[in-house]
């Protein structure tokens, strides 16, 4: 039997982003094409691949058993038949997509643009926020590189601790908190508000207030950093912050950030890739780049 591996490329489009057209469009080809494609593909698999339900396309469980490995092959033959040549930064057109915290956004993405824009000015970035929950987007090359501080659990999931941030209490210059000695009585009796992309009013802080017996009065979960510390300059309310990520907003917005009273541990700095990039020159300049920017923020690791 004859294969025809580019099926192997449409099929990887089709999987990752599940509608005809969506890979038509990311093969330049028409639906018409894309379509007489699928069927191909599903004579040569013997599977449908796609069903439609409904007004969308669902893949089959066959489908989403190969899907990893798709694109494993896929990724692997655009290495083996691309040529090996030292890096042009000056020539390079390339696309990379970063997934961070805002508050890692507003850090390092001022110096990462300029850097870009001076060495490799046909690089473009998509910088874009944590997701709500885990993803595989690393894996299925969604996303080139996620900067958090997580420790990814995927083997082929490579990372590297970059340094370490900590925790300070920002609250708007005049803010009762700000004249004396913040006890952590006094801490704990503000009014509160948390950093969650998905809502959540608990965070470490209560965990380490309730060993000391106390608790404190959350009023408010802002999806972002940024949107925590514009509130926080319009009330009285206290938010709890990286202190190194945040800096820039925090003196943007002109407020004040005091020592938290809690023992409560520092914050890895990690970035994470697919170990597919780990020979891709491109993308390990990339990761030089953000790691310089990051340590000049953070410091270096001590992991």
């Amino acid at each position: 039997m004859q294969l025809d591996l580019n099926l192997l490329t449409a099929l990887n489009a089709l999987l990752e982003e599940g509608s005809v057209a969506g890979a038509a469009d990311r093969l330049h080809l028409s639906q018409p094409a894309m379509s007489r494609t699928l069927g191909r593909i599903r004579r040569a698999t013997g599977d449908q691949i796609l069903v439609r339900t409904g007004r969308t396309m669902t893949p089959t469980p066959r489908a989403l058993a190969m899907r990893d490995e798709v694109h494993s092959l896929v990724s692997q033959a655009h290495a083996v038949l691309s040529p090996d040549h030292e890096l042009d930064l000056g020539t390079l057109e390339r696309t990379f997509t970063l997934q961070c915290h805002d508050a890692v956004t507003t850090a390092i993405g001022p110096g990462l643009l300029e850097t870009i824009r001076s060495r490799a000015p046909g690089v473009t970035l998509r910088l874009l926020v944590e997701a709500p929950s885990d993803t595989s987007d690393l894996r299925h090359g969604r996303v080139d590189l996620e900067i958090s501080s997580a420790e990814p659990a995927l083997p082929e999931i490579h990372f590297e601790t970059i340094g370490h941030d900590h925790l300070v209490a920002a609250v708007r210059p005049d803010h009762p908190l700000a004249d004396g000695e913040l006890t952590v009585e006094r801490y704990a009796g503000a009014r509160h508000i948390t950093v969650s992309r998905r809502g959540r009013l608990h965070d470490p802080v209560d965990d380490a207030l309730a060993a000391r017996g106390l608790r404190r009065r959350v009023v408010a979960a802002a999806p972002t950093s940024t949107a925590a510390l514009h509130l926080v300059s319009r009330s009285d309310l206290v938010v709890a912050v990286p202190e190194r990520m945040c800096r820039p907003t925090v003196a943007a917005l002109g407020l004040r950030t005091l020592a938290v009273p809690l023992d409560l541990a520092p914050a890895r700095i990690n970035h994470a890739w697919h170990h597919r990039y780990d020979t891709d020159k491109a993308h390990a300049w990339l990761r030089t780049q953000v790691r310089e920017e990051l340590q000049a923020i953070c410091g270096h690791s001590d992991a």
